[in-house]
């Protein structure tokens, strides 16, 4: 199992970097993001786009699913064909995150889930038989991360769509005119290869009062956010039904047992994903003391840049603002100035300067460090050395904060990993492998830019967006 695993992470490893090559962010100018016209799914008011997607999916929801399968195939065909356009279009909005890895985003489209996860299921005895359908909700309200505004709206597209359902949705303001300019572009194809127009709808001018608009709309039935706190608990107000992904800050655990170099290759290639703005990225690593020294050697032979106490220092007090006398980690907030930035811009705030190929910075912490206790979305990962493993467990329950979302460990001991996976009780926990693995990137899972955590759904599927129905016939339509 641990060679399997070894290939696996070094075929990760070779992918993005040969991404890497070609695609060399660094040498081309970043492009514009074109103005956006009123057409092609943007209106100029949220009662306009939602009566335009009610419309369109009385249509949607009467097709068969090879017709929705073929709007599926377009919204994968464009994210792969206009990949390289699109994210430097959302790098140039956003300025946050790291171009290669926003092309690899949309590349990845090709892992979501569309009409072929669609299933009926049936039950039958002596008294007859029942047979449950997957029906869809109808227009669905969804809001966008700034983090991965095209990705995100791209695979919920392709769930929704597969459903049956259309959507409306509300960029955050930093990205709204990549993701208008996509929808667009979907939309376009869409009614030109099947014929219904309006299938995915915006607005033009985003706003928190679009936002509530769109919540407490009586022709919206479901709504599904990706966002922070406070926008899940403005959508939980609208008493509909919220699929929502939450925050996380997932911890990593290196026990004395581990394969060092392979966990030290994974978390890097995990936290620097897009400069660690994923939410399932590694965000913390507590590791067993017996093994340290020689697990901070294995980061160093792997690429990482290691910062020294004052560094730290320093990068802290560019990354966090203090509430009260500036001192205590329950009193931080992440600034946003650095927060998606390259390693080089953290460097420079860490008054130190590294190798231009350097993924990733890390450095020793205390426990209760704001770069522990914060999810702060940066190319800088805290280690903490504890007494064993159980304290390493302890620790990650700790610092995760109850979101349930992501966990990781690195050990050989299979009872040890059963052990802080009951512990953490999170929506994805990974062993051995980079955090992307949970999301079929260098593993078997499946893909999708929503990770349900405080409402429970998980990784959406297009079965996240439909209403099982069932119909039962007494006494009936038995062979048997």
């Amino acid at each position: 199992m641990a060679i399997q695993e070894q290939v696996v992470a070094e075929i990760t490893r070779q992918v993005i970097e040969r991404l890497r090559s070609e695609i060399r962010p660094a040498a081309a100018p970043v492009s514009e993001t074109p103005s956006t016209p009123l057409r092609d799914g943007v209106f100029a008011t949220v009662d306009e786009a939602v009566s335009a997607a009610f419309e369109a999916q009385k249509k949607v929801g009467a097709m068969s699913l090879a017709d929705r399968g073929r709007m599926v195939d377009i919204v994968r065909r464009i994210c792969m064909d206009r990949r390289e356009e699109l994210g430097r279009m959302e790098l140039a909005e956003t300025k946050v995150g790291r171009l290669d890895h926003k092309i690899l985003k949309l590349t990845n489209m090709r892992f979501v889930l569309g009409v072929e996860a669609m299933r009926s299921d049936a039950r039958s005895d002596t008294s007859g038989l029942c047979v449950i359908e997957r029906a869809p909700w109808g227009v669905i309200g969804m809001m966008l991360p700034v983090t991965h505004s095209v990705p995100t709206m791209a695979s919920n597209a392709i769930n929704i769509l597969a459903a049956g359902n259309t959507a409306v949705f509300g960029p955050h303001p930093s990205g709204t005119k990549v993701a208008q300019y996509a929808l667009q572009l979907f939309n376009r194809e869409i009614e030109r290869e099947v014929g219904v127009a309006n299938v995915l709808t915006t607005i033009l001018k985003p706003s928190i009062e679009a936002a509530d608009q769109i919540f407490n709309h009586p022709k919206i039935a479901l709504l599904c956010v990706t966002g922070g706190a406070a926008v899940v608990k403005a959508a939980a107000k609208s008493g509909k039904r919220v699929i929502a992904g939450g925050p996380g800050n997932p911890p990593v655990v290196v026990d004395e047992t581990a394969d060092l170099d392979n966990a030290a290759t994974c978390i890097i290639a995990g936290s620097a994903f897009d400069n660690n703005l994923l939410c399932i990225g590694e965000k913390e690593v507590f590791v067993v003391a017996s093994v340290a020294d020689a697990f901070i050697q294995a980061m160093r032979r792997a690429g990482a840049w290691q910062l020294d106490a004052a560094a730290i220092d320093r990068l802290t007090k560019a990354a966090f603002t203090f509430d009260g006398d500036g001192g205590g980690c329950a009193r931080a907030h992440v600034k946003k100035d650095l927060v998606g930035k390259d390693v080089a811009v953290l460097a420079s705030a860490a008054g130190v300067r590294v190798p231009q190929q350097t993924e990733l910075l890390f450095g020793e912490t205390a426990e209760d460090h704001p770069f522990v206790v914060e999810e702060q979305m940066m190319p800088f990962i805290p280690v903490v050395r504890v007494r064993d493993v159980n304290a390493a467990i302890a620790a990650s329950v700790k610092a995760e904060h109850g979101y349930r979302h992501t966990a990781i460990i690195h050990t050989r001991d299979a009872a040890t990993a059963t052990r802080m996976a009951q512990a953490m009780n999170t929506t994805l926990f990974i062993h051995n492998a980079a955090s992307p693995a949970s999301l079929g990137v260098g593993g078997p899972g499946y893909f999708s830019h929503t990770i349900a955590t405080p409402t429970g759904e998980g990784i959406t599927t297009p079965l996240t967006f439909t209403r099982e129905r069932q119909i039962v016939v007494g006494n009936a339509l038995r062979i048997i």
